[in-house]
Order: structure tokens, then C-alpha cells, then sequence
């Protein structure tokens, strides 16, 4: 990163609009320059243009000392560099990402003074190394694929200090019913009765019957997939919510075998909310294993694990790992969609409540270390309230240390209007999209990537995550743009049927012949011709 040394004040007029005199302006650079340092918020009445302009006009202001302060480089400054004629070089490894922020505090940028490398790379998720993982996982898949139970019991005393004995899987009709209190039956039936209804909605939406042209009727009609297995995971955060949003698809499109795989507890029996959801929505199996050894069993079966033919769910990188070496092995089983940590894009107007918008964004960054929230909001915006409230908010979390970490390679985007938020929302593609903007149905047309969106001020994130009814297992790291979220059709196969009468055949039959024809395939013409009597 350079800083500028040139004559020039890159950004003074922006500061001018705030501060009337020459004396004010640099007095209150210096103000904020000297308040950031020592870690003190700027005045919540300053908006995301000033506190930015600022920052900006500190690094042209302060051309004695030929150095920026750790807490101001940005975006801003490699702004300012551009135009300068003589510069100092400071060595950071990331030219688009600025210093460190404070634990509870995400980093900002100005869109607009980004070139086209600082975009794309601000675009770019926590690195995840999926060669040194893989090399971890492969010896636990290979190990349950020849092992089989035996395997799996090894890898859980291991990793979970927890003995199975010979009860790996269990018959969820084996089992007794799990003890709840009434409260928490009645949230989870709440999160049932709904998210039943939503993908009851979706059932032979699929299905088509055509015909093409006169005697010739096509098809296409729906089957459930035979076997399915459901990964819950339950390492930092135990998520019978997963469990409602694998198992109840699962039913509704009639799968004949589920089998639910979640880690024990240190007793080795089954998360009580995790079984209540497993028996009201038909699961058949439970295997009492987390991470590759389980996802392994599944792919591959054991001798008590019925083998699936594909496996659902969300989970760690040694989680994910596995499922993306059995899709590519000889185990023939099916992934959902990649994934990688959790993420939301936040989108907020000047009307956003900045105490609503910081929850959103903790929301996911308490999930896990590498989970990223991105904060995009217009000019007008009250950005120090934001994450002043981020700040407090997160601080006061149970999971503050895990949070601090995702906010770590967290950060916010000023952009010049909401069309450009849309623009920026869909190149960066989030697993989770919330529009806390003004009339935000009438974005909705802008939006193209994004694994599910959240519209309008009483929209949270969580309601989605949990009762809503739409499905909250989506792609991540980008691949919204090519891939949904899990819905009924996940765990449906399609197949097509045609079939045509004499006159159909005599109809369509001469093209299909010369068509083989032309491409040299003797055999499917004569298929044809001699039904015709061509021959």
C-alpha cells in the first residue's frame, strides 16, 4: 500500500461538504485521525461518506510524517496513492483488504475508489485449504469404506471421546420418546406445520405431459430418491433446525430410507431435540457419528448403516471434504451442493434500524471463525452507529471469541445507490441476502444470486434459519450462482417417458432415420425403418 506525499488533498472536497472553514476541516481530520487511533468511535451523527472522507483527507493532510496509521489504510488510502507523485511504500500481504480491524469492529470500503483487482478481491471468501484437508479426511473415508463400524466407533472415541460399544446406528422406532418441555415442543411443531406447508406447495411442479405433435406424447415424471442420508451437525452448536429442514423434504417426497447422522453427546445418546424432530418426520436410522467417519458410512454403508444415494446437509471443512470425495469415488453417491462457512450480505438504506442491521450481521459471524458478513449500505447511512452496535452487540454474545474471528475478515461497502447494492450483491453471490431497505419488494426484479433473500425491515435472517418455512441448508462461497437451496426437488429424481402411436412413428420416423443417417449410426436408423416397412 502506498501513501501520497504530493501536494494535493485527494478527498477535501467530499470533507468540505460537512466543514465550513479551512480551520474546522483540519481540525477535526486531525480530531478523527487521533480518536481512531486510540480505538474511539467517531460521532454516530457522522454518515459513511464523512467518516470515509476523513480518513482520506488525513493521509493527504499529514504529509510530514510520510506514514498511515495501521487503523486508516484502506481503500481510501490506495485512492489517494493513485495520484500522488512521490510515495512511501508500507508491505501488506492483501492489497484490497485494510488493516486489522479491532475484534468487534469490520473494516470499510468506498466502491467507488476500488480499482477493478481491489474488487475482485473483496469479493473473495476466507481462503479454506482443501489439499491439506483432504489429505486428513481421505485415510477416515478409506478407513470406514473397508472397515466399516468398526472404523467409524475408532474415529468417535478419537475425535469425540465418546464410546458407541456396538450401537452405531439405532431404529429411530426403537427408540423412547425424547423429554421436552412444552415450550419447546410447541416452537418446534410451529417450525414443522410451516415448513411442511412450503415444500407440500412444491409437489409435482415438476411433472409435464406434452404432446410434441401428433402422435407423439412426452413426459416427464417424478420418483423419490430410494436412500438418503441427513448430516445435523452438533460440534460448536448443536442444530435440530437441520434436522426440520432435511427431514421433513425427505418425507413429503417419500424417500423409503433416512438415515440421520449426528454426533453423540458425551453419553453417547442423541440431542432430545434432534430425536423429537427424527420421529415426527420419519426418520428411519440415526448414526451416532459426526464428521468424515460418518459421512463415509453413509456413502459407502456399514454393517448397520444402510449405504444412501445421496447425502444432504451442512457442516465443517473435514465434513465437507468428505462428501466431495465420495461424489467423486466408486461409492456412487450424490452430494447436495458444495458449501463452505456461513455467510450473509446485509443491504441498508438511511431507514434501516442500525441495532437490527448489527444483529443481522452477528447472526451469521457467531456460526463460526469462518463465517463472513458483508455490510452494503448507500451514502446516507449512519455507518458509525452500525458498528458501534456490531461492537456492543457482539461483545455481550456467549460465542463473542468465535464471532471476533469472523468479523475478522468481515467488512462494509459504501456504494453510490441501491442499484449499484444489487449490482454488488449479485457479483459476490451470499448464501443469505438481507434487504433492510425501503420498499424492498421492489428490488426483488435487481436480484439474481443469492441462496435466499430476506425482504424488508421486519425480515431477519433467523426466521428463515429456523421456522419461516423455506429451507436454510443453501449454497455458499459463491455458488448461488449456479446452484439452489435445498427444496422438495432435491430429493426427487426425474425421469422422462415417450411413446408413440403407428402414426406418430410414420410421422417423425423419416427424420429420426436420416438424422442417424448423418451422423453414421446404422443401427438407430434401422430401429426405425424397419417398423416403417422401410427396409
Amino acid at each position: 500500500i502506498e501513501t501520497t506525499t504530493a501536494a494535493s488533498r485527494p478527498g477535501e472536497a467530499s470533507l468540505r461538504r460537512f466543514y465550513s472553514s479551512e480551520v474546522d476541516l483540519e481540525t477535526h481530520i486531525r480530531r478523527r485521525h487521533a480518536d481512531v487511533c486510540r480505538g474511539v468511535n467517531t460521532p454516530r451523527s457522522m454518515n459513511a461518506s464523512a467518516c470515509v472522507a476523513a480518513d482520506r483527507g488525513f493521509v493527504a493532510l499529514d504529509r510530514s510524517t510520510r506514514v498511515v496509521p495501521a487503523r486508516l489504510v484502506g481503500s481510501a488510502t490506495r485512492t489517494a496513492s493513485r495520484r500522488s507523485t512521490r510515495r512511501t511504500q508500507v508491505s501488506v500481504t492483501n492489497k484490497a483488504v485494510a488493516a486489522e480491524p479491532s475484534s468487534m469492529s469490520i473494516r470499510t470500503f468506498v466502491l467507488d475508489d476500488l480499482d477493478a483487482v481491489a474488487r475482485v478481491e473483496i469479493l473473495k471468501r476466507p481462503r479454506v485449504d482443501f489439499t491439506s484437508i483432504l489429505g486428513t479426511v481421505a485415510p477416515i473415508v478409506d478407513a470406514v469404506a473397508s472397515r466399516g463400524d468398526a472404523a467409524v466407533v475408532e474415529f468417535t472415541e478419537k475425535f469425540d471421546n465418546v464410546d458407541l460399544g456396538d450401537s452405531v446406528v439405532v431404529k429411530v422406532s426403537d427408540l423412547p420418546d425424547p423429554v421436552l418441555d412444552d415450550e419447546t415442543k410447541a416452537a418446534f411443531d410451529v417450525a414443522y406445520a410451516n415448513i411442511t406447508a412450503f415444500h407440500v406447495a412444491q409437489r409435482n411442479t415438476g411433472d409435464v405431459d406434452v404432446e410434441t405433435m401428433p402422435g407423439v406424447r412426452c413426459r416427464r415424471v417424478s420418483r423419490p430418491i430410494g436412500a438418503v442420508g441427513l448430516y445435523v451437525p452438533g460440534g460448536t452448536a448443536v442444530l435440530p433446525s437441520t434436522a426440520l429442514m432435511l427431514a421433513i423434504p425427505a418425507k413429503i417426497a417419500g424417500c423409503k430410507t433416512i438415515v440421520l447422522a449426528t454426533p453423540p453427546a458425551k453419553d453417547g445418546s442423541v440431542v432430545p431435540e434432534v430425536l423429537y424432530v427424527a420421529k415426527k418426520a420419519g426418520v428411519t436410522h440415526i448414526l451416532r457419528a459426526g464428521g468424515a467417519q460418518a459421512i463415509a458410512a453413509m456413502g459407502h454403508g456399514t454393517q448397520t448403516c444402510p449405504k444412501v444415494d445421496k447425502i444432504f446437509g451442512p457442516g465443517n471443512q473435514f465434513v465437507t471434504a468428505a462428501k466431495m470425495m465420495l461424489q467423486n469415488s466408486e461409492a456412487m453417491c450424490a452430494i447436495d451442493m458444495p458449501a463452505g462457512p456461513s455467510e450473509v450480505l446485509v443491504m441498508a438504506d438511511a431507514g434501516a434500524d442500525p441495532t437490527h442491521v448489527a444483529a443481522d450481521l452477528l447472526s451469521q459471524a457467531e456460526h463460526g471463525p469462518d463465517s463472513q458478513v458483508v455490510l452494503v449500505v448507500t451514502p446516507d447511512v449512519d455507518l458509525e452507529a452500525i458498528t458501534s452496535a456490531v461492537a456492543t452487540q457482539a461483545a455481550a454474545l456467549p460465542r463473542s471469541e468465535i464471532t471476533a474471528k469472523a468479523l475478522s475478515h468481515s467488512y462494509a461497502v459504501v456504494v453510490k445507490d441501491l442499484a449499484a447494492a444489487c449490482a454488488f450483491s449479485n457479483e459476490y453471490a451470499p448464501e443469505h441476502l438481507i434487504v433492510n431497505v425501503e420498499n424492498a419488494e421492489s428490488l426483488l426484479c435487481d436480484l439474481d444470486n443469492a441462496g435466499s433473500i430476506f425482504l424488508g425491515r421486519y425480515t431477519p435472517e433467523s426466521v428463515g434459519d429456523y421456522a419461516s418455512g423455506t429451507n436454510h441448508v443453501l449454497p455458499t462461497y459463491g455458488y448461488s450462482r449456479m446452484y439452489s437451496g435445498v427444496s422438495l426437488d432435491s430429493f426427487i429424481k426425474y425421469m422422462t417417458v415417450q411413446e408413440l402411436t403407428k402414426e406418430g412413428l410414420e410421422a417423425l420416423g423419416p427424420s429420426v432415420a436420416r438424422m442417424a443417417q448423418v451422423e453414421g449410426l446404422d443401427a438407430h436408423r434401422l430401429a426405425v425403418t424397419l417398423r416403417l416397412g422401410m427396409e
